[in-house]
């Protein structure tokens, strides 16, 4: 059974910077994909960042430069770095975990990310 917990979230002044850490158990965490996701009110969920399970990443063209995901297998943890943060990064992040051969995606609850202009 996969459990993903993210932190870290908080509130932050425009250009401020956060890094949200997820927490996953299971035995499958190194040889899945990880990502983070957001979801502002109002809007559907988007992608933010994708890690695979060789460190290869992928980022949504508005964090691109800002942003920076990063995974540590042994502790089984993602981060996920946001520098020079702007209001409209403001949103609900969520970890995902995209295991191998099934292709299912599992979800933490969310941590909340609030950017004051």
């Amino acid at each position: 059974q996969v459990q993903l917990v993210e932190s870290g979230g908080n509130l932050v002044q425009t250009g401020g910077s956060l890094r949200l850490s997820c927490a996953a158990s299971g035995t499958i965490f190194s040889s899945s994909a990880m990502g983070w996701y957001r979801q502002a009110p109002g809007k559907q969920r988007e992608l933010v960042a994708t890690i695979t399970s060789g460190g290869s990443t992928n980022y949504a063209d508005p964090v691109k430069g800002r942003f920076t995901i990063s995974r540590d297998n042994a502790k089984k943890m993602v981060y996920l770095q946001m520098n020079s943060l702007k209001p409209e990064d403001t949103a609900v992040y969520y970890c995902n975990l995209h295991t191998p051969f099934t292709s299912y995606d599992y979800w933490g609850r969310g941590t909340q990310v609030t950017v004051s202009s």
